[in-house]
């Protein structure tokens, strides 16, 4: 099954759209016996609650109870500025994960004590993006990686 129940149930959550769902659904006139079966259904798949008094309320907190079940853990570090395949989606704004995302990369990509040509090192940046001038160009500026210097190679600074 595809991830968008996630989706249609977390609209739940927004009273707006539980709004234009009842109005929508205004067309159909239920008898109080259709009524009572509807209430009950709804309250055995934890979409209702009954009050202490027997009023029947929507139960926000059991939908997020459900949303939560078996939620993919999101990424957190670096990780999050990946696309799933690994490969760098969007560089972040704030200094210091941009940094951490680039020791990320260097980490992975260059072995420590190695040098590199440009061509060799292009190769291996290409595994996390398309531009990999833009990924060279932020690992130098960042202090990660230089440049040798007969200006042909690069190598860590650590």
């Amino acid at each position: 099954m595809s991830e968008r129940w996630r989706g249609v149930v977390a609209a739940l959550l927004n009273p707006d759209l539980r709004a234009v769902l009842a109005e929508l659904g205004a067309e159909t006139t239920l008898t109080d016996a259709r009524r009572a079966r509807a209430t009950e259904r709804l309250v055995g798949l934890g979409l209702v609650r009954r009050d202490a008094d027997g009023t029947a309320r929507f139960d926000e907190a059991s939908v997020r109870e459900l949303l939560a079940e078996d939620a993919a853990p999101r990424p957190t570090g670096p990780e999050r500025f990946l696309k799933p395949d690994g490969r760098i989606d969007r560089y972040p704004m704030r200094a210091d994960d941009r940094r951490a995302l680039l020791e990320w990369v260097v980490s992975r990509a260059i072995p420590a004590d190695t040098v590199l040509t440009e061509h060799q090192l292009g190769e291996r940046l290409a595994e996390f993006t398309t531009d990999v001038a833009v990924l060279r160009r932020y690992l130098v500026d960042h202090g990660l990686l230089e440049r040798t210097p007969s200006g042909s190679e690069y190598a860590r600074t650590d």
